[in-house]
């Protein structure tokens, strides 16, 4: 399949191989790809220890995820959570049960108005999955969804509208405004809106109530980039956080962290001399935004 152009990086603290090894098992057309592991230099920066596992590459229901052991610094939390449309309700009970074993349910599964079975599951790891049985055949099996709460509350229109107009191949799919009075209370709240950014699926709501969770950067979205130009005007538009720029990772006005990178990069991350790929790693870790020449740079010794 082509490159995806956005992903989903999932931030662990030493159990992404373990975690893999479950979503794998659970869902169909799926497959573990590269593993890639802590050098010299990054194990230094990290604290991690040289040569455990750094990322994992992954693929579920045909979509592309990585897998991170960055230890405890980040926790996951249901601010980014992920859609998995299920087109039999026996599909939705089986995912259940292998996803709420030492998890934690969010909401209970079962009836609802939009939907016939749906459940709102943190597994165990703390990865949180909305199951939906839907009645038509969907676009995309698993859709990445922002939850806008706390001091993001209400926000969810204007940052959908924000997301649109920074990515390519972008549209607004539907858009449902929350109803008058409680629980939003906010004339601008968003219930529900479905949007593609580069011909992707992702979903946006506004969460109403009291939540002890916002957004972290244990789950960023990665942006593949082919060109230095693809990669200067995604970072002018999204980051909003300097002191959260390092490696190629941003964080946006509402708090969203996305990693935009360059696709030679893996290639030479993963060269089998470990001199050039160290050289290569070593020259990312001292960038905030990721230079495509001077990465090849350090890959030639130059």
């Amino acid at each position: 399949m082509p490159m995806q152009k956005i992903s989903p990086c999932l931030w662990f603290d030493t159990q992404a191989e373990e975690a893999v090894k479950l979503y794998t098992s659970i869902f169909k057309n799926s497959k573990v790809g590269e593993t890639s592991r802590y050098d010299a230099e990054a194990a230094k920066v990290s604290g991690q220890p040289e040569g455990s596992v750094l990322t994992v590459e992954f693929e579920i229901e045909g979509h592309a995820f990585t897998a991170l052991n960055g230890g405890p610094i980040f926790k996951l939390t249901p601010a980014i959570s992920f859609f998995v449309n299920c087109e039999k309700i026996e599909e939705v009970d089986a995912l259940w049960e292998k996803l709420s074993d030492g998890g934690k349910t969010l909401m209970e599964l079962g009836k609802y108005p939009y939907s016939e079975k749906y459940g709102w599951v943190q597994d165990k790891f703390g990865v949180t999955w909305q199951l939906m049985h839907v009645t038509e055949k969907p676009k995309q099996k698993i859709v990445p969804c922002f939850l806008f709460v706390g001091k993001n509350f209400g926000k969810a229109d204007e940052a959908l509208k924000f997301y649109v107009s920074t990515f390519p191949d972008a549209n607004v799919d539907s858009l449902q405004k929350a109803p008058p009075g409680p629980p939003y209370n906010n004339p601008d709240a968003v219930m529900h809106a479905a949007i593609t950014l580069r011909g992707q699926s992702f979903s946006i709501m506004d969460g109403p109530g009291e939540h002890a969770f916002t957004f972290t950067e244990a789950i960023s979205l990665i942006v593949n980039c082919e060109t230095q130009e693809e990669i200067d005007g995604y970072w002018k538009k999204l980051s909003a956080v300097k002191e959260s720029e390092q490696c190629g990772w941003l964080k946006d006005k509402y708090g969203v962290s996305w990693q935009i990178v360059p696709t030679i990069l893996g290639k030479l991350l993963a060269d089998k001399d470990k001199e050039k790929a160290g050289r290569v790693m070593k020259a990312m870790l001292e960038m905030k935004k990721l230079d495509i020449k001077k990465l090849q740079e350090a890959y030639e010794g130059k």
